[in-house]
């Protein structure tokens, strides 16, 4: 990065700024690197700019502030080839990103929704990189800081560029897509992740549909059909709304579907219909980027699951399917009815939801509720619920056995001594019940 490149910020001030090239952009003084240009972001609990003097010493060359006694403490030191004063390092670094997408060239992808993005990310990247030199948004790096990281990581050569894009509360989906000016919008869906923090999926809609305010008017607005996605997009160009309702299963069994949409026949090497939901914004993005139906088959037959996302793993007698990356009503819904959709007398562990208000113990109780009205359920199916919350769960079970647990230690202590209590063990948590320690116990144990 040259620093030239550095005038692309607004409302700054420039203290210093000889032409030197630098080697990449720091936020992170753990990481920071000689030549480097250190840019020092706030949060609630932190302030990047207390560390600014440590990435100097590091061998960072230029830096920003908001503070004009640092930026003048600096100005004379001649370690130092750039010093700007903005109001906002944030806003700044998101400045100097979209700069950044003008200079690749290449065309955004921005993928939203309550459940299911990053595995429609992850699609979309199979998709498109059978035609394009396409860069993806890293693990769950979705908000404004990973939206600027993936955008500095991203190649030269880089033509699509897909960023996944969480939210938090309203307008921050909008300050993202500001700043990353989307060819190709799209949401997953509009459920209740999240309603704890906004308190309708009303609200819910009108953060998801933020994305639609900064599409390209070329582009496009891709979403699962919804009233409320369709009353929230402000966007004036071509919207593409798609469902179920569109598709025609042919088969599907344990890692393998086969279906028709709009006439042409697809595969994906993973079951569950609302996998086949996320792939048909993967399916329209391929087709409205020019790609023909061969190359978007091909590249949804590559799609690889990502590490705790419905991941399938043979452990001694069991079949462990790990899906606790995240978890919603929504999702959790739509995994435990594949579940019991595909397998025989399977082993439920579910555990809390998080961020769903006040209103968490209802939503908790609708899950134990879904499942013991699910047609495929019978009495040799087992539900092993952890935490308190998930105990509404079990409370509203009682077509199986089922079982509910303080914590994680628990759960797995009780596996392990019924071994017989079946072999397909299905995980279903919120990120911060930490499943994974159960399944790596449950490996520790069991050869």
């Amino acid at each position: 990065m040259k620093s030239s490149f550095l005038n692309n910020i607004n409302s700054c001030r420039i203290i210093k700024n000889i032409d030197v090239e630098y080697k990449k952009i720091s936020t992170d003084t753990r990481t920071i690197q000689e030549g480097d240009f250190y840019i020092p972001l706030k949060g609630s609990k932190f302030d990047g700019e207390n560390y600014i003097n440590a990435a100097i010493e590091l061998g960072a060359k230029g830096f920003l502030t908001t503070n004009p006694q640092i930026a003048q403490k600096y100005a004379l030191d001649n370690r130092i080839s750039t010093i700007i004063l903005v109001e906002d390092t944030l806003l700044a670094y998101m400045e100097l990103a979209k700069a950044r997408i003008n200079e690749l060239g290449c065309k955004v992808v921005a993928i939203t929704g309550s459940s299911g993005k990053t595995t429609t990310k992850e699609m979309v990247y199979a998709v498109c990189n059978e035609k394009f030199i396409a860069y993806k948004t890293k693990l769950n790096h979705n908000n404004e800081i990973g939206f600027c990281q993936t955008v500095f990581d991203a190649p030269e050569d880089t033509e699509i560029l897909i960023i996944e894009m969480g939210m938090r509360g309203l307008g921050e989906i909008e300050l993202i897509s500001k700043y990353a000016s989307p060819y190709v919008a799209i949401i997953t869906n509009i459920g209740t992740a999240h309603i704890g923090r906004l308190g309708s999926q009303e609200n819910i809609a009108i953060a998801k549909c933020e994305v639609t305010k900064y599409i390209k008017p070329d582009g496009i607005f891709i979403a699962n059909s919804s009233d409320l996605a369709k009353k929230y997009n402000s966007f004036k160009g071509k919207s593409k709304y798609y469902s179920l309702s569109d598709v025609e299963i042919q088969e599907q069994h344990v890692g393998y579907t086969r279906f028709i949409y709009e006439s042409n026949e697809y595969e994906l090497p993973i079951e569950g219909t609302y996998n086949v939901e996320n792939s048909i914004a993967a399916i329209n993005t391929g087709l409205f980027l020019g790609m023909t139906v061969q190359a978007i088959r091909k590249g949804l037959r590559s799609f690889e699951t990502i590490e705790n996302r419905w991941n399938v793993e043979k452990i001694g007698g069991y079949e462990i399917i790990n899906d606790s990356y995240n978890a919603n009503p929504d999702s959790m819904k739509a995994t435990v009815g594949n579940v019991l959709d595909m397998y025989d007398s399977p082993v439920l562990v579910l555990g809390d939801m998080g961020e769903l208000g006040e209103n968490s113990a209802k939503y908790h109780s609708q899950i134990g509720e879904f499942i013991n009205s699910h047609p495929r359920i019978s009495p040799k199916t087992v539900v092993l619920t952890v935490g308190e919350l998930s105990k509404e769960i079990s409370n509203k079970i009682n077509k199986c056995m089922t079982k509910n647990f303080e914590n994680i230690a628990q759960a797995a202590d009780y596996i392990l001594k019924n071994k017989n209590i079946g072999n397909i063990l299905f995980f279903k948590a919120s990120r911060s019940m930490k499943f994974e320690e159960i399944i790596n116990k449950i490996k520790g144990e069991i050869k």
